[in-house]
């Protein structure tokens, strides 16, 4: 009786777990002036860049409008938008500000942002961030 009671309230546990859809850009690659070293002032470097952000189901039906969604070409947009303002030190300080554009979304509860320079070894080096509307 008691493993039967425990495994309800299990099941009761996980009906409390938010869902989330998800939108996402993988593995953009834009030329960017990023750097905090002389040799990476006044030139672009190859970022790849990708969003991961979960958003809290429409509350209604999407019906076929872009309207209601949170579009990947938003995201996009924001990403472009930031990179064309100019030179950005840190790969964080560009990390930190597509996540905050993406939680101003008003759907947007958590955003993975993962930055990669391509050019500075073999390989990519970069961060990963992840951020929550409760952050801010």
């Amino acid at each position: 009786m008691e493993d039967e009671r425990s495994r309800r309230g299990a099941s009761l546990d996980v009906a409390r777990v938010p869902s989330y859809d998800r939108v996402f850009v993988h593995d953009l690659v834009l030329d960017v002036e990023i750097g905090v070293y002389t040799n990476e002032k006044g030139v672009t470097q190859r970022v790849r860049i990708s969003v991961d952000v979960d958003v809290t189901p429409a509350p209604h039906a999407v019906e076929d409008n872009i309207q209601r969604v949170l579009d990947y070409d938003m995201i996009i947009g924001a990403i472009k938008s930031i990179v064309a303002s100019g030179h950005i030190n840190l790969t964080e300080t560009l990390a930190e500000e597509v996540a905050r554009r993406c939680l101003a979304h008003p759907r947007a509860a958590r955003v993975k942002v993962t930055i990669e320079k391509l050019d500075k070894e073999p390989g990519a080096v970069g961060v990963e961030i992840v951020r929550t509307r409760a952050e801010g």
